[in-house]
Parts: C-alpha cells; structure tokens; sequence
C-alpha cells in the first residue's frame, strides 16, 4: 500500500478534535487484544495516542492489526472520539481520546527489540549504546536532544541580539600539543605530514580578533585523545566566544547574560546578578575545590594561626614548610561510632592523605586521641574558629596546600552526601572563580606549565615575578563554576608577542619550538593585535547539568564509551592494506 501522510502528531489530538478524520504516523508502543477489541499506544516524538480497533467499526482494520507488534511502524486513518467515562488516561495529554481506526497500512516490520522502548529501562549502558538508534526512541533521551536543541537556539539568538558574529573555524589544523593529546589526520597528498583535529579553535579565534571581527563566537566541535569518565568524550562541544578592546568585567557581563537567559528559557528558573566570585585560594581553603559546589554551606577553615606555637609535631612540621593546617566541621555527626570513623579515614587515605585527625565536641570539651597533644588555649580557639557546639564532629588534615585542601574538599563532598545536604529542589548555585595562578610547577619534569593555557595573560602588575618568581604570578583567567562542574572557562589573552615570547620562555618553550609550533600567530600580533579575551563553555556538561542527567553520554546523541569506542558502528576500526599504503602508512605488530 501507499505511504500515507499524518494529519496530525501523536502528541496533538485533544477534545476538540472529536468526530475528525485523521491520519497519524508512528511507532507501536503496546498493543493489547482483548478478543473482540484490539487497542494500540502509537508513539511518535511528539507523544502518544490510544488507537482502538473495533470488528464491528471496521472489520478489516481490526483483522489487519493481529499483526501487530511492538516498534512496527505504521500509519493509521481513524475517528477521533471521546473516550468512554472512567477509561481517560491522565499520564498522557491525548488522555481524554483515542481513535477508531479505519485503515491500516503497515509501513514497516520490526524484530523484537534487545531492551524495551521505555524510560525506566533495565539494560546495560553498552546494550543501550550498542543498539543507541533505539536507544534514542526513548522518551526521556529524546527530551534531552530536544533540550540539547533549544539551548542551541537560545545561544545564537542571545549573541546575535548582542552584534556578535558567528565564524566557522578549521577542523583540519596544524598540531600544536597544548596538554592533551591530539587527533592526527595523515595527509594524502602530502606524504608524511600530518593534519590535527583542533582540541579548541584558541589560536584561530585569537587570529579572528587580529582581523578585526572583534566580537565572534562558534559552537564547535573540539578533539582531545585523553582518558575519559563520565562527563568527558573524545570529542566534544564548546560554546567558543571572543571579544575585543575589553577588559575581564565585559566578559562576566557578557556570560551573565547568557546564562540568565537559559536558566530561564530552559531551567525555568530565575538568575540573581551579579554572580558570586571566588578568588581561587578563597575557593581552595574554603571548599578545597577550584569548582565549588555551594548549593551546600560546610566550609573548611584554615587553621595555621591556632596552632602556629603548638608542640604537636605533625601540624608544627607542616606550618614551618609552608603546609597547611585545615579543619572540617560535620554538625550533629559526634556521635559517628568509631567504624564510621574508620570508613571515613580510609577514604582520605585513598586520595594520599597519612591520616584523619577526627575530634568529637562535647559539653565538657574534645574527645579525641590527638587532643592530649593539644594546648587548652589550642582546643579553645579550634572551637572558636570552627564555631563548634557539643554533639559536632571535627576533622583536621595536615600537609602541602594545595594537595591537603583538595583531599578535604573531597571529603566536604562526601560529608555533604551522608548528610544528605543537597536535595532535588535545591536551588542551582552559579559563580565565578578568579584570580587563578598562571603557572603549575611539576615535581616530576621540574618545570612549570600553563594552568589554562599559553596564551592566557598574567595579571600586569605581575609580570615582573615571570622571571623572579612564577609561582606566584596570578592569571587574567575565570572559571564559571555551576553545582560544582567547571562549565565555562576563560581568560584576557596575551596580545603582545614579547609578553608572549616571555610566557613561553617560563614554560620552557624555545624559540625556536614557538616560532615552529606558534609563528603564524605571535607574526599576527606584530599587525596590531588588539586586546581580547575570551571564554568557552563546555555546551555537553552544561546541558548535561540543565537535563538533571550524571553523564554527557545522556544528553549525545552519538557518544562514545568511557574508552573511547562506537559500539554501535565499531569505531575506531580497522582499515584495508589500499586505504594505508594511500596515506603513506605502515602498521607495526
């Protein structure tokens, strides 16, 4: 038979179009033969309607539909009618009809699927990534798509009502390895060289400005081959924006927004402006975490000044190397048995720490084995600084600052979940965190990297210490930091190339390595360079967010497994012999 066209959605029909004839197209989500009555829910993107038919309505529609069976694709003719009192279904907007159906024409067989089409399914992530097609017939899937498609249109209407200009950027590039690895693409044509997949368009959107485009943004497709988790791919999606003759307060004025704008156009909620900022060690020695999770108050306290005198070695040791001596108050925990206790030093210990010091507040003072070690004045300005009262629980770690502040930002963490802090109507928490340093030292190589990348700005009244002291340099760079999740990250790029030539010479670059890897860019900059800056967002894990889902393999249509593979097409796969002696290639066993 023929294709017939719908008349209407399956999500559409309501009350008023009772006694219409109507043609719906779609899939067969239950089917239930009752003998004499068969009824079907035909499902397409838009919703679901009940479909009923009937021997005596039409007897050769209803002969017709015994074939039927789950995921069959079909178009129907049918009567809209008002369903008979006590049988409406409220779980569905077309609940209060169904359609007598005249004809039936099946378009299309299905085999039994491996996993049913519904939200609550009981199947292995790799099942559902194996047969990701029907996978996404998923009610709940396709919702995240469609989320997914609305945040794309409330980002180009946003920064086209804002004069910017949207440019496409190079996919095949030259590789300049900026910390992860990158993706080569072999040349054909030109034998032993290789094209990269961009891991950002940095260097290109940067160009953009020298040319005069001085407001330009692109959501892109960047490639990173690093190790993967839950809310990383090989390849991803940014929000990339850059601006010109602006300083860091055009840049938060800019994103603010933005974000104003999809939190109410897709979070359904209010955003209060100006966000929240942190300066990076605020964030460190406060929450032990450059991405905070403030939906939630426990706050660490840094405890060097009550016990800067103290006779205990462990925190002494520490202090006189410039360590850190940090506190943690769990309220209303002091009655944690010591096997809880236990538990919770074990889980430091996984992340590198010596030890816990746990000390339970009570009414007549501490209860601990370290408080022996402890002055009266000490246990009394712990208490103080800590605002503890009797029947709170007290954690101490001791070591390097910034090692030491990240293993208590962790435990912060899972305080926060055993104490069940962060319920589903907690209100979202967005900030920014600033001021990071431009430079991390690595003990193992003994030389210092980019915290952000190479072409990040450090703070002007800094670049003195480039040479004297890097460690200390701060960077014009911002991370904006929603429930927790780095979902945008940024800074005022370097628009000199004599501060550039120095920024490399800290990182160890040659000249030569620079001008290889970089000549095309720090040449633009001798043009007239205006200044700029700019940020990314990672549009996946911000969708992610937004969808209430705890992977950004939820809110992809296509993704990859945690180690990289399609197990849908089987990719990465093998190529023929012809395929690599074109491109000049030999594998090696």
């Amino acid at each position: 038979m023929l294709f017939q066209r719908r008349t209407h959605t399956c999500g559409e029909l309501r009350e008023s179009n009772v006694g219409e004839s109507v043609v719906l197209n779609g899939w067969v989500d239950t089917r239930r033969d009752l003998g004499g009555l068969i009824f079907i829910e035909l499902r397409d993107r838009y919703g679901i309607t009940q479909v009923v038919f009937e021997p005596t309505f039409n007897s050769s529609s209803h002969e017709n539909a015994k074939q039927l069976r789950s995921e069959y694709v079909i178009a129907i003719e049918g009567i809209v009618r008002k369903r008979p009192e006590g049988t409406e279904n409220n779980d569905f907007a077309t609940g209060t009809i169904d359609v007598m159906a005249t004809k039936l024409i099946i378009l299309n067989e299905a085999k039994t699927p491996p996993f049913p089409i519904k939200d609550s399914v009981d199947a292995s992530e790799d099942i559902r990534l194996k047969y990701r097609y029907l996978d996404l017939r998923r009610p709940s899937i396709q919702n995240n798509i469609i989320l997914r498609h609305k945040m794309y249109q409330v980002v180009r209407k946003y920064f086209d009502s804002i004069n910017f200009i949207e440019v496409e950027t190079p996919v095949l590039m030259k590789s300049t390895p900026e910390g992860a690895r990158d993706f080569l693409v072999p040349s054909r044509l030109h034998k032993g060289k290789f094209y990269a997949l961009p891991q950002s368009p940095q260097t290109y959107k940067q160009l953009l400005m020298v040319a005069g485009f001085d407001k330009y943004f692109q959501i892109v497709k960047c490639f990173r081959d690093e190790d993967l988790r839950a809310d990383r791919q090989p390849e991803f999606t940014q929000i990339d924006v850059e601006m010109s003759f602006i300083d860091q307060e055009d840049i938060f004025e800019m994103v603010e927004g933005l974000m104003k704008n999809l939190f109410e156009d897709i979070f359904g909620k209010s955003l209060s402006l100006p966000l929240t900022r942190l300066s990076f060690d605020d964030a460190m020695e406060k929450y032990g975490s450059d991405k905070p999770d403030l939906r939630f108050n426990l706050e660490m306290k840094t405890l060097n000044s009550v016990f800067q005198n103290s006779s205990f070695k462990v925190f002494q040791e520490q202090i006189m190397k410039g360590g850190i001596v940090t506190g943690l108050l769990a309220p209303n925990c002091g009655n944690y048995t010591r096997n809880q206790l236990d538990v919770l030093t074990d889980f430091v210990k996984k992340l590198g720490a010596g030890g816990l010091i746990w000390i339970r507040v009570k009414d007549d003072g501490l209860e601990s084995p370290t408080v022996k070690f402890f002055s009266e004045e000490e246990q009394k300005n712990l208490i103080a600084s800590l605002n503890a009262k009797s029947g709170d629980l007290i954690f101490i770690l001791s070591g390097p600052k910034i090692k030491t502040l990240t293993m208590m930002g962790n435990l912060r963490l899972e305080m926060a979940s055993r104490l069940e802090l962060i319920k589903p109507d907690t209100e979202p928490k967005l900030i920014w965190v600033t001021d990071f340093p431009l430079f991390e030292y690595d003990d193992e190589t003994k030389r210092y990297y980019a915290m952000h990348h190479p072409f990040t700005s450090p703070r002007l009244e800094d670049i003195a210490l480039m040479d004297s002291d890097p460690s200390k340099v701060k960077a014009r760079a911002y991370d904006l930091v929603l429930n927790g999740n780095e979902i945008a990250g940024g800074s005022i790029r370097i628009h000199s190339a004599e501060l550039q030539a120095k920024m490399f010479n800290v990182l160890g670059i040659t000249p030569e390595e620079a001008e290889y890897k970089f000549g095309f860019l720090m040449n633009a900059f001798r043009y007239g360079a205006p200044p700029h800056g700019g940020i990314a967002f990672g549009f996946d894990r911000l969708a992610m967010i937004f969808a209430g889902e705890n992977s950004i393999r939820e809110v992809i249509a296509f993704p990859k497994t945690a180690s990289g593979m399609s197990l849908m097409d089987d990719s990465p796969s093998n190529v023929d012999e012809h395929q690599l002696k074109e491109l000049h290639i030999k594998i090696k066993t």
